[in-house]
């Protein structure tokens, strides 16, 4: 890969190579050789909020630096090479078997994860399932996590544009207020939803998981996607530590784990029990 002329930072093969060891290490994501573009496009305003001339300059000064400020910039590399796609009720037929097993179980006390929160709308629609069919007030707790700081920010505002995907006018007038005046065009979850949720940054590849009691249910969808195969059963491994017998894990619509079946095993449409 050759620096291409027009651009504003020099972005060579090798500072491609250093980035995608860089956000290996840091965050278990495997950049593949068509990232470049979008590697360069993010990591172009880190230098440039940060003042350096060239990404040669700025990735040296990331890996030797220490201290506060590098900390705040790592966290800020990782952000920036984050994806971030969601919306409400995303893959609704797990919601339809969440809300099932809820059914079932009944009012008793329940810890569900939500590894890949975003900006909150796949943690707030789980709030939602629960209050649908156990009540606001059933014992469920909801940890929303993300390696992303930003949109943990986001998420815990808990304001959305009116237009927001996936809400139903019922949803949308039981569960959420309009804003008015200045706040016209946008809605906030009611109080009594994220009272139910914790909003924590969490980096998978962290090697101690404090997590507090074990998991009944958790969600971690479209984010196996990112991880190369060995990352993947590390994660999954950690997954299993940190949930009770016979719980149950959502992944996303692509990911399918049946080589690790000695600890999951698959129960529906990519819901698994764990072993």
């Amino acid at each position: 890969m050759d620096t291409v002329a027009d651009r504003e930072f020099h972005f060579h093969a090798r500072d491609f190579a250093r980035v995608r060891t860089l956000i290996y290490d840091r965050a278990g994501i495997s950049l593949h050789e068509g990232k470049q573009a979008m590697v360069y496009s993010r990591l172009s305003r880190r230098l440039r909020e940060t003042g350096h001339p060239s990404f040669e300059s700025y990735l040296q000064w990331l890996e030797s630096a220490s201290g506060p400020q590098a900390h705040q910039e790592w966290q800020e590399f990782v952000n920036c090479l984050t994806t971030n796609l969601t919306s409400f009720f995303r893959e609704e037929h797990h919601f339809h078997t969440l809300a099932d097993w809820l059914k079932a179980r009944g009012p008793q006390p329940t810890r569900i994860w939500c590894c890949a929160a975003s900006t909150g709308e796949e943690p707030y629609s789980l709030a939602i399932t629960v209050a649908e069919t156990l009540g606001l007030n059933a014992p469920v707790k909801i940890l929303a996590s993300d390696i992303d700081t930003n949109v943990l920010q986001t998420a815990s505002r808990a304001v959305y544009d009116a237009g927001a995907r996936g809400l139903s006018p019922q949803r949308l007038k039981q569960f959420f207020l309009r804003g008015k005046g200045n706040n016209t065009g946008y809605i906030r979850v009611k109080p009594e939803l994220t009272r139910m949720v914790e909003f924590r940054p969490f980096n998978l590849m962290q090697p101690q998981w404090q997590l507090g009691d074990p998991f009944d249910v958790v969600f971690c969808r479209n984010v196996m996607i990112y991880f190369d195969g060995p990352t993947q059963r590390k994660v999954l491994e950690r997954i299993h530590g940190v949930m009770k017998p016979k719980g149950m894990l959502f992944v996303g619509h692509s990911e399918n784990f049946t080589e690790s079946r000695d600890i999951f095993v698959l129960k529906g449409k990519t819901v698994y029990d764990r072993v």
